[in-house]
């Protein structure tokens, strides 16, 4: 099983690996588009202005401009630990035996504008680059990783089931064809369900860590409602591909 979360715009700082080498990251496949895309950022640093722009950051944000200039040469530390947020407060991997951990970085892929997609064990700086932003003098980044990330995605995932709890902006940089989604909705007293994104991520995390946790390898989306209501999570199968998770 490939579960894909997605990143978060919030990260930790420092760590304790030597500075980036994109041979140590899971599908070397995407290490040129990867390579382009550290290079560009670095030199984008250089102008604030224009690094503020690009990124769509305030005028405070000189401290995630100062991360991106250091992209080759700053400590890095896994995906895992390197990600914050709503979502990974609920994972909540720093709870993790070591057991747990290792069974972590050999499900959890986590998508990345910069790289496309990452392993939860993967040694990587902080760094600030959204799936939305566009780079002055390069194409769109789904331009970019769209003709290589699906197919590295197939390839790692070699036949598993694929849960995708990526955001559409991630999902947009690579599909995978066939993968299970998860839709988040809180229901109201009078049964209206609506979408509401501190939920949604909130609850995708809890899925997320059921799924770590879980000692079944489910085919199919019927032995993932299993894992997610055993984890005391409510669904409902929408289609052969998604998932529902209802809260109140």
């Amino acid at each position: 099983m490939l579960v894909l979360l997605p990143p978060s715009e919030t990260k930790s700082d420092g760590g304790s690996g030597g500075p980036l080498d994109l041979d140590r990251l899971a599908m070397p496949q995407l290490s040129a588009v990867r390579d382009k895309l550290v290079t560009e950022v670095i030199e984008l640093a250089a102008d604030g202005d224009a690094a503020r722009a690009a990124l769509g950051l305030g005028k405070g944000a000189d401290a995630e401009i100062a991360r991106n200039a250091a992209l080759r040469t700053s400590a890095t530390r896994p995906a895992l630990d390197r990600y914050t947020g709503v979502l990974y407060d609920a994972l909540d991997a720093a709870g993790f035996t070591k057991a747990q951990r290792a069974k972590a970085e050999a499900r959890l892929g986590i998508g990345s504008a910069l790289f496309g997609v990452v392993r939860a064990g993967d040694p990587i700086p902080a760094y600030r680059l959204s799936g939305g932003s566009k780079l002055p003098g390069l194409p769109t980044l789904q331009a970019l990783w769209k003709p290589v990330l699906p197919a590295a995605l197939r390839a790692e995932a070699a036949g598993q089931l694929v849960v995708d709890l990526r955001s559409g902006t991630y999902m947009n940089l690579g599909r995978v064809p066939g993968a299970v989604t998860a839709t988040v909705l809180t229901e109201r007293p009078d049964g209206k369900r609506t979408v509401v994104s501190h939920f949604n991520k909130h609850h995708k995390g809890l899925l997320a860590r059921a799924l770590v946790l879980s000692r079944a390898e489910p085919a199919d989306i019927d032995g993932l409602a299993r894992i997610a209501e055993k984890s005391g999570l409510r669904t409902e199968i929408a289609s052969p591909t998604e998932l529902l998770i209802i809260t109140s």
